[in-house]
């Protein structure tokens, strides 16, 4: 896969993440993945080293939070960030550039995989043409169909959401910035996403989760 940060630049960017509120590992997994829509969640093993690196500079603090570890930015992280504060812009256009190459890689992958399908989908054509009888050929062939018709709906499934997710961060991001983001739109959003997942889930007879 394509690298997301430049050398040094997640650890700059964590520092930036806890300057915004103090977060435990899994939040800070949770916020970088949903900076990249989705398209890249880092791994623990990717965010505890560079933890524990800050802690040890003396920029970060951690403390116990029942069975969680929460990390607090210090002073001497905040002038970090003063310090380098060009270098962030920097690393927020580094990662736009990252989402959209990472997006590009998505298609990629999904193109290959719907080439991988119509190989499989000519082989058992062929198969069905090899076959005993024609009603053995016609059921072949419409469940070859069937799985092309899925794996084009799940592509266009997966890139409304991601269009989705981008296009409504960017609507959010720009009201908190000019301070008109409020408890009742996040409300209102959320009660839309249930909806919304329960009445996909129920398009798919999919059995609510407990």
């Amino acid at each position: 896969m394509t690298p997301v940060f430049g050398h040094g630049h997640l650890r700059l960017y964590l520092l930036r993440l806890l300057d915004e509120s103090p977060k435990h590992g899994y939040e800070l997994i949770q916020a970088l993945s949903d900076r990249f829509g989705g398209t890249y969640t880092p791994s623990a093993g990717t965010i505890y080293p560079r933890l524990a690196k800050l802690e040890e500079e003396g920029l970060v603090t951690k403390t116990a939070d029942g069975r969680k570890t929460v990390y607090t930015i210090t002073d001497a992280g905040r002038q970090e960030l003063a310090d380098r504060g060009g270098e962030l812009d920097d690393i927020e256009a580094e990662l736009s550039d990252s989402v959209r190459r990472l997006a590009d890689e998505v298609r990629s992958g999904v193109d290959r995989a719907m080439r991988s399908l119509k190989a499989d989908l000519a082989s058992a054509a062929r198969e069905a043409r090899q076959g005993s009888s024609r009603e053995e050929a016609t059921a072949a062939g419409e469940a070859a169909r069937a799985r092309q018709r899925s794996a084009d709906a799940l592509r266009d499934a997966e890139i409304a959401i991601t269009e989705f997710r981008q296009d409504l961060r960017a609507d959010l991001r720009a009201a908190a910035g000019r301070g008109e983001l409020t408890d009742e739109t996040v409300s209102t959003l959320k009660r839309g996403l249930d909806a919304l997942v329960v009445e996909v889930r129920s398009s798919l007879r999919v059995t609510p989760r407990g």
